[in-house]
């Protein structure tokens, strides 16, 4: 097995331990990320770039990113405030490292699907123009089977047990590296 095809699969493998340790944990403490409908629009518009450039409808990508331009703007702004207040000072390299990483994986859906993927992915143009609203978009957007390399969840810590009222010596940690 070639080194490029053991990358290919650990990462195949990690990224499905995400999606699906993302799932796992929706049903704990953790609920979507507050900028999930921008993540989902993301997705829409990367899986439609992709599409595009496969498959040759640059021009109906442009359409699309004509008609919702507005939308498509405020995600975006949304997404950058979520980098910025997740990621700090490494904000715009995260959020680049997502948006190619987003890319990669739905290309790679392309590749794995061969001829199929035009047959089965050009319909998504025609569905997204006939589109009324912006909020229309985003349910269209949520709905869709759009692949991301990561699931993007906000978890709250669990709240500490109440102190008792006995006094206690502070545990002693030792950290090793």
């Amino acid at each position: 097995m070639s080194m490029s095809i053991w990358r290919a699969g650990a990462a195949a493998l990690a990224l499905m331990g995400l999606v699906n340790g993302g799932q796992a944990l929706a049903a704990g403490p953790c609920s979507p990320s507050p900028a999930h409908e921008a993540f989902d629009v993301q997705g829409l518009k990367s899986e439609l770039m992709v599409t595009a450039l496969s498959c040759g409808a640059q021009d109906k990508y442009n359409s699309f990113v004509m008609k919702f331009r507005t939308k498509l703007a405020a995600e975006e702004h949304v997404l950058n405030s979520y980098f910025n207040s997740t990621y700090g000072r490494n904000s715009q390299r995260q959020h680049d490292d997502y948006i190619t990483q987003l890319a990669n994986v739905q290309s790679e859906r392309g590749l794995k699907s061969g001829t199929a993927f035009c047959q089965q992915r050009m319909s998504m143009f025609e569905e997204v123009q006939v589109l009324d609203s912006t909020a229309d978009l985003s349910n269209y957007a949520q709905a869709k089977d759009i692949l991301q390399p990561a699931s993007y969840l906000t978890c709250t810590a669990p709240n500490r047990p109440a102190a008792s009222t006995r006094s206690r010596t502070p545990a002693r940690r030792t950290v090793r590296s």
